[in-house]
């Protein structure tokens, strides 16, 4: 009988290295990228919708405290979703995101924490 020969050790990663990168690629979901997903069915909170497109940042606090309290899927307290929220979309958007836009969410957070009475 012919011996069996092992693979190379380059070839093993090769292919979990591919699996990995079809996987965070959204092969296995119609969505471009988890983040998305992450919003529409994050237990988060329910946020309302196109809240984060809003260019007053205290209608953009007033929104998600909103939401948050509403929220009967959160699991953390109101003020640390909707805080938790923001943050990840401006972190989610990174450089696509334009001077003017950042500004505006980064006011936000500061208003959220006034809504809240953290500040």
């Amino acid at each position: 009988m012919p011996e069996q020969r092992e693979k190379p050790r380059h070839a093993k990663r090769r292919a979990a290295s591919a699996r990995a990168s079809a996987t965070k690629s959204g092969a296995r979901g119609s969505k471009k990228y988890w983040s998305a997903g992450v919003t529409e069915r994050s237990n988060a909170l329910d946020l309302e919708a196109d809240v984060f497109t809003l260019d007053d940042p205290v209608a953009i606090a007033r929104t998600l405290k909103r939401s948050a309290e509403a929220s009967e899927r959160r699991k953390a307290p109101p003020f640390r979703s909707a805080m938790s929220m923001l943050v990840f979309y401006i972190n989610r958007a990174g450089k696509g995101l334009s001077e003017k836009r950042r500004r505006v969410l980064e006011r936000a957070k500061d208003e959220l924490r006034r809504a809240f009475d953290r500040l």
